[in-house]
């Protein structure tokens, strides 16, 4: 029986050590707080997220980092894009040079301007590193709802390994080896889906939103294009799949994120109200520190960070896209193909 541990005890940590858990599989889950973890195997409940969802009985809480690493030789990452560096930092004291790990959180770190892979690569040079991404909310994972990600890894046979151990009769993952298109995919959608959010407040109406979520698709595909990924991974449910749910669900934390901007709350107050991280908030200010150094034109990205950091109105929104000088949809650098049929 293979031996999982997942760290970070927020919901989607929550729901996919319970996923596991009820696969049979032997799953630890590591949280922060040592009250959280006696809550968990006190009461079968995570007392902060997914409250009213009775865990599966074989799951077992610890706060310990080292017997969390000691419990596993499958080790999955849940803790957010902002700390994941130091959480990596700590762990590599427990873990394995050669560690399997999975990351599951979507971002971008804002000092560095670095995706997860890459800090990896600098904390963990000799691990085997995956990343699982695409449209998948952790209410309904828990409750057990279809749900189709893609996990990705530049080590041969890594992808497919946590490809069985995350499938199941109703979670199903796809293997891929293009990385950077899952990270940008995940990570950039989160800001896309604030934009939706403020433009539901503001009533702007479904054709507005069709757009947002277009030329936010064009972004992520400008950005992915920078970094090696693959078109058809931005096409897939890393990008097209995760930015459709994140983009017209209330379930999405960015969107009600959004929504709550829209409706006239800060920044600060917004993030109060919604109680849990929304990365989007985080990734955007990474994303305008350092797209500029690649050269790449993120115009929707800008207007959210102006909303959110400088106090903009919302309408810079649509400003940012119908102000600007008129383009061709698809820009050259985008076709992949040396002739167009």
């Amino acid at each position: 029986m293979k031996k999982i541990t997942v760290y970070g005890a927020g919901s989607w940590g929550t729901a996919l050590a319970d996923l596991l858990a009820r696969k049979g599989l032997e799953t630890t889950l590591w949280c922060r707080r040592d009250e959280q973890a006696r809550a968990i195997n006190a009461t079968g409940r995570n007392p902060d997220y997914l409250k009213n969802c009775d865990l599966c009985p074989s799951l077992a809480a610890v706060s310990s980092l080292e017997e969390a690493a000691e419990a596993s030789d499958h080790h999955v990452s849940a803790v957010p894009t902002q700390s994941v560096r130091s959480f990596f930092d700590t762990a590599a004291r427990f873990w394995p040079k050669n560690v399997r790990v999975c990351n599951v959180a979507k971002g971008i770190e804002i000092e560095s301007g670095l995706r997860i892979s890459q800090i990896a690569s600098e904390i963990l040079p000799h691990s085997r590193f995956s990343v699982l991404s695409g449209p998948s909310h952790a209410e309904e994972v828990f409750a057990g709802k279809p749900t189709a990600v893609v996990v990705a890894s530049a080590v041969p046979g890594e992808a497919e390994i946590w490809q069985e151990i995350f499938s199941g009769a109703r979670f199903r993952a796809y293997s891929s080896d293009d990385v950077p298109g899952v990270e940008i995919g995940g990570a950039v959608k989160n800001v896309i889906a604030i934009a939706a959010g403020i433009a539901s407040a503001k009533e702007m109406g479904y054709n507005t939103l069709a757009a947002l979520a277009s030329r936010g698709l064009a972004e992520i595909m400008r950005l992915g294009a920078k970094s090696g990924a693959h078109p058809l991974t931005l096409a897939g449910l890393a990008g097209v799949g995760d930015l459709m749910v994140t983009c017209f669900s209330r379930l999405s934390r960015n969107y009600r994120l959004g929504m709550a901007i829209g409706e006239g709350k800060t920044l600060q107050q917004a993030m109060a109200f919604l109680g849990q991280v929304a990365e989007g908030a985080y990734t955007v200010e990474a994303l305008v520190r350092h797209s500029r150094e690649a050269g790449v034109e993120l115009p929707l990205t800008e207007a959210v960070y102006a909303i959110l950091y400088n106090g903009k109105e919302p309408e810079c929104m649509i400003e940012s896209l119908f102000g600007r000088e008129l383009k061709p949809e698809l820009p050259p650098e985008m076709y992949w193909g040396k002739e167009r049929l």
